[in-house]
């Protein structure tokens, strides 16, 4: 049955970086907003430390996590062992936002592959760690990695990728203030204050 753990040790890293896809859930404060919930992969996760994680946030459609980071912080990381033993792992704790031309960038971007659509790490203080049996979890084979987001990235290039962030990521579906860089495109996108 389900542990709590104080610290990310080795084996606990070792399983994390072993999972091929790990899910990511933020809510806004507003009961009437939108709760989020989006997979990862790519090998787009590392352990900093026994208490900090971070990953690296890829351009797409949607930009509810960073919104809701810039809110209230709240988020939930869950890896799902799908092949060998059963397991749930839950780091829960809070995030911050680094985007392009934030003073730890640079260190933590470099923790990752290249990728082009790169906007942003997500650094997480992790406040709980706890597993559960992950009985349900299905047995899955990893096949490999998809292209199509790199593929999509190049296609753009740097200055279509600012752009297509400009129109697609400066707020939430909820209205809450999105990427920083892409405001900065865009100055009249509508904001909302915290709480």
């Amino acid at each position: 049955m389900g542990k709590m753990y104080p610290e990310i040790d080795e084996r606990i890293a070792e399983f994390l970086g072993n999972q091929h896809v790990f899910f990511v859930a933020t809510a806004p404060l507003s009961a009437e907003g939108r709760v989020n919930l989006s997979p990862k992969g790519l090998h787009s996760f590392a352990v900093l430390d026994p208490r900090t994680v971070a990953y690296l946030d890829l351009t797409g459609s949607g930009i509810e996590t960073i919104a809701h980071l810039r809110e209230n912080g709240r988020i939930t990381l869950m890896f799902c062992a799908f092949e060998g033993p059963p397991k749930i792992l839950r780091l829960q704790g809070r995030g911050e936002v680094i985007e392009p031309g934030h003073s730890a960038w640079e260190d933590l971007a470099a923790r990752f592959p290249s990728h082009l659509g790169a906007r942003a790490v997500i650094r997480v203080r992790v406040e709980r760690i706890a597993d559960s049996c992950g009985y349900a979890v299905p047995l899955m084979r990893f096949e490999g990695e998809r292209d199509q987001l790199a593929l999509w990235a190049e296609r753009k290039g740097p200055e279509g990728l600012s752009a297509y962030r400009a129109a697609h990521n400066e707020t939430s579906i909820d209205g809450l203030p999105g990427l920083a860089s892409a405001r900065q495109v865009n100055p009249r996108a509508p904001t909302r204050s915290r709480g």
